[in-house]
């Protein structure tokens, strides 16, 4: 038995952080921990928001693991998918991208058919942002028969509505992968196109598809539509693929994999059916044995999804060359910083220059200031006509001048001889009470107005309004979509999105905040 399974992790950095991975070394059996969970003999990873530089050897090097990944090159953290294939399943051939511009002279998997219809522009364009990933492995039927097995692990992009040239891109993209997975079917190749479509089918795939427009008139779902065919039967299928989990369950509802994590809705199971494994007809007829969901496995806003094949799995003798412990920082071919840190005692043992302590240092960096001090002093000057240096005070000794003028008596004026007339001991004792009572006001003024200044602080906002379906305190959002409420504050139902006949799901109370 063959078993898949394909997972938008929405972060392979953050879930792993989420799962305790704080410390580097640790996430290797973290994410082994991870990938035996998922029981599957190739994990295909989504949204791993990982580039090349930010991966590390934890990452992408895992005991009885053998990875390969497809990196954005355009923003850090965004995009990319991984694949990985436990060493019973390793493939025979790897390749990034499906239009070949970034396939190796090693290892390629080839047939890419008729592309002429792109420039070489939109098809760099096209496996810049890491999206397709294929791995082709060696099967044997139960039959005993070996055919080529090619798994295309894809993040389809999303289509932005406030940015039409992104569904342009997302189209073209469609159509690009079609384009590569017939030319593998017509070599003679099985082929599995699995991941994250970004695209709800049918409405038995959406939770609100009878409130959106235009729901079948979509050209996602369209594409969908020429891709897997009209229905889910084998007998009446049209397709050169077929939806594996519709295949087996075609009537289920509520099968998603997809749910917003802002409103909760995952609480109450309202979502979209966004991850698909979909297999070509032949394979999907003969050695599939089940399709399923994974949606109590937490830690992203989607689930995994799987599917089960009566084969087995011939592994390669050697990985691909785009396996990522080949790469030069993983493969001992690329010199790391801790290469020339060598402990004292093993240099010692080596005959090696080590490093000094800070005593050492610090006694050789005394003896050579001293030295540079007594050859860089200047020769004494013979004779006595060496000058002495004056001292500070001498600055401020009285000038002649003034020390004639000093036994000048000045004019006294009656102001200044009434401000000079000592005061009695009562008037010194009320100055003294008046001074101190002045003060006193003084302090507790400054006390009065910090009392005040940090109860206004302390307080808090004020309390939350009352949504009108529930009566139940609101909980404030803030607007992170560009356009003119950016940054501004709004009040909504607590509760987490659900069907509208849900009484215990959101009313769909909205408020906007004043203080925004």
């Amino acid at each position: 038995m063959l078993r898949v399974v394909s997972w938008n992790i929405n972060g392979i950095r953050r879930h792993l952080h989420d799962l305790g991975c704080q410390v580097p070394g640790n996430c290797s059996t973290v994410l082994r921990h991870v990938l035996e969970e998922l029981d599957a003999d190739i994990v295909c990873l989504q949204e791993t928001k990982v580039t090349r530089d930010a991966l590390m050897e934890p990452l992408a090097v895992i005991e009885g693991y053998n990875s390969y990944f497809s990196f954005s090159r355009g923003p850090s953290g965004y995009s990319g998918v991984a694949t990985f294939c436990k060493d019973s399943a390793t493939p025979v051939a790897a390749e990034e991208g499906l239009s070949g511009l970034f396939a190796t002279l090693n290892g390629d998997i080839g047939c890419y058919g008729n592309m002429t219809e792109f420039t070489q522009e939109q098809l760099r364009a096209l496996d810049s942002e890491g999206r397709a990933l294929l791995t082709q492995h060696k099967i044997c039927t139960w039959e005993g028969k070996e055919k080529p097995l090619t798994l295309i692990n894809v993040y389809c992009p999303y289509a932005n509505p406030g940015r039409p040239e992104r569904l342009t891109f997302k189209m073209r993209f469609y159509r690009l992968l079609q384009i590569r997975a017939e030319a593998l079917l017509a070599a003679g190749c099985h082929v599995i196109i699995l991941g994250d479509l970004n695209t709800a089918h049918r409405s038995i795939d959406h939770c609100d598809a009878g409130n959106l427009e235009c729901f079948e008139e979509d050209p996602g779902r369209r594409w969908m539509d020429g891709l897997v065919g009209g229905e889910y039967q084998a007998e009446s299928h049209i397709g050169s693929f077929i939806d594996s989990y519709r295949y087996f369950y075609p009537k289920q509802e509520r099968a998603f994999t997809c749910w917003s994590v802002i409103t909760g809705a995952r609480r109450l199971n309202y979502g979209t059916r966004l991850d698909y494994i979909l297999g070509d007809r032949t394979l999907i007829v003969d050695t599939f044995q089940d399709a399923f969901l994974l949606p109590q496995v937490m830690g992203s806003d989607h689930c995994p999804v799987g599917a089960v094949l009566n084969v087995s799995c011939v592994p390669a003798k050697q990985c691909p060359a785009l396996c990522t412990r080949f790469l030069p920082e993983f493969a001992g071919t690329q010199l790391k910083i801790l290469g020339f840190l060598v402990p004292r005692e093993q240099a010692l043992k080596w005959g090696q220059p080590v490093l000094q302590t800070n005593h050492q240092a610090q006694v050789q960096k005394q003896q050579k200031t001293q030295a540079h001090r007594h050859s860089s002093r200047p020769p004494k000057r013979q004779g006595g006509s060496r000058r002495l240096q004056k001292d500070l005070m001498s600055y401020f000794q009285p000038s002649a001048s003034l020390s004639q003028t000093s036994d000048v008596e000045l004019p006294r004026l009656p102001l200044v001889t009434r401000l000079l007339t000592p005061k009695s001991p009562e008037e010194d004792m009320t100055t003294t009470m008046v001074d101190e009572q002045a003060k006193d006001a003084k302090v507790k003024d400054e006390k009065e107005v910090q009392a005040s200044f940090w109860k206004s602080v302390l307080s808090g906002p004020s309390p939350a309004p009352l949504c009108r379906g529930h009566r139940e305190p609101c909980v404030m959002r803030i607007v992170k979509k560009s356009g003119p409420n950016l940054g501004r504050h709004f009040y909504v139902c607590a509760r987490p999105q659900g069907p509208p006949n849900d009484p215990s799901s959101s009313c769909n109370f909205f408020l906007w905040s004043r203080t925004s």
